[in-house]
């Protein structure tokens, strides 16, 4: 078999699964899983690479049969090869080298006779320069293929990719001349930033609906692309693309907590990198329920300037056997696509609560999907800052909390008499009362124990009653809300002191002068 050029072929400006991926077909790895929707794109990266090794290219689908995909003269290939089992038998005897790309194998790998038949292909081309990839969005692998097949997921199109997008664009639109372009550089760059988590199908669809909006191509379209990323991201069922509109003003208390923040405002930013200091990795915030634990998870986001990506839990262990730890790769892909972003769990430990027993209640996998989301958080190198909440602290896998994990832990306790009159005064004038019309220590010393999200139903109840008999919210209102309520601290007294006793000397305090 002839010899080809074995060289790199990534660029600086191509992702960094382009060099991965060449290194693999370099090293003469026979089989390779591509996990990825974007057949389009990928073929036009895979046809870079094919260059560069003086390969072929060749596709099969279960359409088409086996059909070359560049513009090379091999030898003829084999007709009628649309069954998958025949492509395989066909491939066997292929007599060039080659990148085989098979799309959406993976919907026969049930069948184990075909499954044997792709193991003996690899074995096969070991020898030669020919390399299978199989091409599918979802990642399902038989354990007979482990260790057989190497595993690249696709990450969706990077900055620069959607920058060749919009100029392409931008080029179409003025030549036609019908459309007008007004967009400066830094807006150019905007709009490219908001369009980041998509494929480029995606984005080209997005840019297209922007313009139909008004016929025009300008800073307006920066937020119209935002909104729709925000339902197409809400289509994959497991992210939920939340909008910031909550300040860390709007959070009653947590000091220490908001100094925290504040520190790492601009940690971000290329002037931060220059300076050698690395992105912030998260935060895992514990604590009573109601004191404001996913209110502060929005607040960073929005104080940040970044976007909030809320995963659900719940919906990653939904579905399939075995499509739980791929739908949390795929979540992880989105949300490190939009990076910069703030990704938010919330109440992480009912959904792990499980994994010691794992292996008994459901066959290890909350297990793997532990074992997969901590080896990211270690490991992970794009700008994602994870905000994860839990209340109950005895439902947390022990490696969560082993440092490394997250940059810090914080405990949020019940807020302390003057932390409740700020958050009596920021609920006042979300509704649009002077807090100084109001005794607040007084109001604040009866609502002893009470968290935050109690203050501001208070305030809620005293309104109605107001409102009720046709009279402006005054302290007799209030006071009455706060003595008919029975706060969870009271109810769940000794639940509440254990949690505090765990977290004396393992957490850090959000308020100032907290006392545990």
């Amino acid at each position: 078999m002839p010899q080809t050029a074995e060289r790199p072929v990534a660029s600086p400006r191509q992702p960094r699964f382009v060099g991965e991926l060449d290194t693999l077909i370099r090293a003469r790895y026979p089989l390779v899983y591509l996990v990825s929707s974007e057949e389009t794109r990928v073929e036009e990266l895979l046809k870079g690479i094919a260059r560069g090794h003086g390969k072929s290219l060749i596709g099969w689908s279960a359409v088409r049969g086996l059909h070359r995909l560049d513009e090379t003269r091999g030898v003829a290939l084999p007709s009628e090869t649309e069954d998958p089992f025949a492509a395989l038998q066909a491939l066997r005897g292929l007599q060039e080298p080659a990148l085989i790309v098979l799309k959406d194998l993976h919907a026969w790998l049930d069948d184990r006779r075909l499954v044997r038949a792709l193991r003996e292909l690899g074995q096969t081309l070991k020898s030669s320069y020919t390399t299978v990839l199989v091409l599918a969005p979802v990642l399902q692998l038989p354990v007979e293929l482990e260790k057989e097949i190497a595993v690249l997921d696709v990450p969706l199109p990077t900055f620069a990719e959607l920058a060749d997008l919009l100029r392409e664009i931008v080029g179409v639109l003025r030549r036609s001349g019908r459309i007008a372009v007004d967009l400066k550089r830094e807006e150019g760059e905007q709009l490219i930033k908001a369009a980041l988590g998509l494929t480029l199908q995606e984005a080209e669809n997005a840019f297209a609906k922007a313009i139909a909006e008004n016929d025009r191509l300008d800073a307006s379209d920066i937020q119209r692309v935002m909104d729709e990323k925000r339902q197409l991201i809400r289509k994959s069922g497991l992210l939920e693309y939340y909008p910031v509109d909550q300040s860390l003003a709007a959070v009653g208390g947590l000091q220490n907590l908001k100094d925290w923040l504040h520190r790492r405002a601009r940690a971000f930013t290329a002037e931060a990198h220059a300076f050698g200091l690395p992105e912030p990795r998260g935060l895992l915030l514990l604590g009573v329920q109601g004191c404001g634990k996913s209110l502060t998870a929005k607040a960073i986001a929005s104080q940040w300037a970044l976007p909030l990506l809320r995963l659900d839990m719940g919906r990653v262990f939904s579905g399939l056997v075995g499509s739980s730890e791929e739908n949390l790769r795929r979540a992880i892909r989105v949300a490190e696509s939009a990076a910069p972003a703030v990704l938010w769990l919330d109440e992480i430990d009912k959904a792990l609560s499980g994994s010691a027993s794992s292996n008994v209640s459901d066959g290890g996998t909350t297990a793997r999907v532990l074992g997969t989301f901590l080896t990211w958080l270690q490991e992970k190198t794009a700008p994602v800052f994870v905000v994860a909440t839990a209340n109950r602290v005895e439902g947390l896998p022990p490696e969560l909390l082993r440092k490394g994990r997250f940059d810090e832990i914080f405990f949020i306790d019940l807020p302390d008499a003057a932390e409740r009159e700020e958050i009596l005064r920021i609920h006042l004038t979300r509704r649009g009362r002077k807090p100084e019309s109001f005794d607040l220590a007084a109001l604040a010393a009866r609502a002893e124990q009470f968290s935050g999200a109690e203050l501001e139903q208070a305030v809620v109840e005293g309104l109605h009653a107001a409102f009720d008999v046709r009279t402006q919210l005054a302290d007799g209102h209030l006071a009455q809300a706060i003595s008919e309520t029975v706060p969870l601290a009271v109810t769940l007294r000794e639940e509440i002191s254990r949690i505090r006793d765990w977290a004396r000397d393992r957490t850090r305090s959000a308020s100032r002068g907290t006392s545990r």
